[in-house]
């Protein structure tokens, strides 16, 4: 089957997974249009094709005015704060960012009559779950502020749905990571959180050493548990599911992971056999809202689409992380 997506409106293209995302449209030749603040955002990271519009998705005659100058097929919303640490110390700024900025935007993109929307979630908004694998219809039990931030967009984007007559994509990602296999985009971060990031600083020198966010989760080796992704398989997805969209799919939710869980410590063993040296690490204290594991069950996702990931590989994931730390600037 062939689709005709000719525009496409992103939100926060110039951050990490937004940026991948864009790549993938250009290569695929479409038209992209990007709105960012570069608050978190870096425009370096963008294609040259993109058109980029500097600034804040809540500036509704802005959006208004770019919406109506241009025949958008769909918008991709990846704009918004992720530190859960960060949303910790400032609940009311993340839910000033990821919830009610974003509620304005789709908003004045509904009543502009840009009615399909793919929404950047997050599998934090599951909690802790009880179910080895967690699945799209699990309850939903967000322990930070960033999780409940972004799970409120998404029952706005539900809610809203049948009075605006919109269609939906949201996508729940468990644990992004890797770069570019061309090296054109990948993680920049003044303040590093993720810990194939971090990990990858250290494996450079960027950083002396990586802190391990407690140890004495019940878990198999007492480190958390989590199911990583390559931000180039989920940019894939985001492809996929707006040629769905608009070629008039229905509606839906779904898990963004490979269904297969590392610890923490598992992943640094395996970031010590690629390197031939044993990374610096010490056990610090656990993190306020971390859950102990999380991991997907992304059946719902593989079959609907047949669906195959490129690089369901951790060790692909880390090499590709520590490359692009690599040839990036301190």
């Amino acid at each position: 089957m062939t689709y005709s997506i000719k525009n496409i409106l992103v939100t926060g293209g110039a951050g990490y997974i937004g940026s991948h995302v864009c790549h993938l449209l250009i290569d695929k030749g479409y038209n992209v249009t990007c709105i960012d603040n570069l608050i978190t955002g870096n425009k370096d990271l963008l294609p040259e094709k993109v058109k980029l519009e500097v600034f804040d998705i809540s500036e509704k005659e802005k959006v208004s005015n770019l919406i109506k100058s241009n025949k958008f097929d769909i918008v991709m919303h990846f704009a918004g704060l992720i530190r859960v640490d960060e949303s910790v110390q400032q609940p009311e700024r993340y839910n000033d960012f990821n919830y009610v900025k974003a509620k304005n935007f789709l908003e004045t993109c509904f009543e502009n009559n840009l009615k399909r929307v793919v929404f950047s979630s997050t599998a934090a908004v599951y909690g802790n779950p009880k179910n080895i694998k967690v699945t799209e219809e699990d309850p939903t039990n967000p322990l930070n502020p960033y999780a409940l931030s972004k799970l409120k967009l998404e029952n706005f984007i539900k809610d809203s749905s049948k009075q605006y007559n919109t269609k939906y994509i949201i996508l729940r990602y468990f644990n992004v990571a890797g770069a570019d296999e061309k090296m054109r985009t990948g993680l920049i971060s003044k303040v590093s959180t993720h810990l194939i990031k971090i990990l990858s600083e250290v494996a450079v020198g960027k950083k002396n050493q990586l802190i391990i966010n407690g140890d004495d989760y019940d878990t198999p080796d007492g480190s958390p548990i989590r199911d990583y992704i390559h931000v180039s398989d989920l940019a894939d997805i985001h492809l996929i599911v707006s040629e769905y969209l608009i070629s008039g799919g229905k509606s839906d939710i779904f898990n963004c992971g490979y269904g297969r869980g590392s610890s923490v410590k598992e992943v640094v063993s395996i970031a010590n056999k690629i390197l031939n040296k044993e990374i610096n690490f010490k056990i610090g204290p656990r993190r306020i809202g971390d859950s102990k594991m999380i991991v997907s069950n992304v059946d719902k996702f593989m079959i609907k689409f047949n669906w195959k990931p490129k690089f369901k590989d951790l060790k692909k994931i880390l090499i590709s992380a520590i490359e692009w730390e690599k040839i990036k600037k301190k």
